[in-house]
C-alpha cells in the first residue's frame, strides 16, 4: 500500500489514532491472490482513513495462518510474533505523540489480536463481529459468515469492487460448501477443501463490495468513539 504522506503532512493531521492494517500471505483458492487478506485489510483501512481524522499507516502481510499450511504460497509468523509487532507499533506510536491504535485486521485466523487488545490501553480490533454482520446485512450477501469462511462470496466481492484486476477467472464456478469443520484449528483447512474455498463466490459483485466498505467505514465512527 502507497503512501505518500511525508512527517509534515502527519504532524500537520495532528491525528491522536492511527489504523493498522494486519492482512495474512495464504492461499485463497485459484482464482484470488495470496494478498487477498492484506488487500482487503488496507481496502477497509484506507477507507476508513478518507473519511475520518486517523493516521494511516502500512499494512503488516504475514500473520497467522498456520491452517493453510498445505497449501504452495502460504506463509506464516507465530502468534507471539505477532502479538510482539503489534505491541512494538503502538509503542512506537505513544513515543511519537499518537496514544491510540486501531487493528483493522482482515485474516480471521489471528485470534491473538484479540488477546492483544485485551491486555492493551488505546487499542482496539475492527471490523468486530457484529460489524461484519451488519455490512454483510446491508449489502445484502446471502451466505452466512460461518458458511462463508474462505475465498467466498464477501472476499471476492470486495475485490470485486476495489481491485477487479486481481480477481482471476474461475471464482463463478468456485464454491465448495463446508459447514462442518471440527477439527479445523488441529488439522487445518485442507481435510475440508481440496480447492481451499469455502463459501459461495459464485455469489459475489462489486456492487456487494460496495456496499459492504460502505458500512464498514460507517461503523468505524463507533470504534473512533471509545477513545
Amino acid at each position: 500500500m502507497y503512501l505518500p504522506d511525508t512527517t509534515e503532512d502527519v504532524r500537520r493531521r495532528a491525528a491522536t489514532v492511527a489504523v493498522l492494517p494486519v492482512g495474512s500471505h495464504e492461499q485463497h483458492g485459484p482464482y484470488l491472490p495470496l494478498a487477498t487478506d492484506t488487500v482487503v485489510a488496507c481496502t477497509i483501512a484506507r477507507a476508513v482513513a478518507d473519511a475520518h481524522p486517523v493516521q494511516l499507516l502500512p499494512p503488516i502481510t504475514i500473520s497467522c495462518s498456520h491452517e493453510h499450511a498445505a497449501w504452495p504460497g502460504t506463509v506464516s509468523i507465530s502468534a507471539r510474533t505477532l502479538h510482539a509487532v503489534v505491541r512494538d507499533v503502538a509503542d512506537s506510536l505513544r513515543r511519537s505523540g499518537v496514544p491510540n491504535l486501531v487493528l483493522v485486521n482482515g485474516h480471521g485466523g489471528n485470534y491473538v489480536l484479540a488477546n492483544v487488545v485485551q491486555e492493551a490501553e488505546g487499542m482496539a480490533l475492527f471490523p468486530g463481529g457484529g460489524d461484519w454482520s451488519a455490512a454483510r446485512a446491508a449489502a445484502g450477501l446471502a451466505t452466512t459468515a460461518h458458511g462463508d469462511m474462505h475465498a467466498g462470496e464477501l472476499e471476492t466481492s470486495i475485490l470485486l469492487h476495489a481491485h477487479p484486476d486481481l480477481v482471476k477467472p474461475g471464482y463463478e464456478r468456485g464454491d465448495h460448501l463446508a459447514d462442518d469443520r471440527p477439527h479445523l484449528l488441529t488439522l487445518g483447512l485442507a481435510p475440508y477443501t481440496s480447492s481451499g474455498v469455502v463459501g459461495r463466490p459464485s455469489l459475489a459483485s462489486a456492487d456487494k463490495g460496495r456496499a459492504v466498505l460502505a458500512r464498514l467505514v460507517e461503523a468505524f465512527g463507533s470504534c473512533l468513539a471509545v477513545f
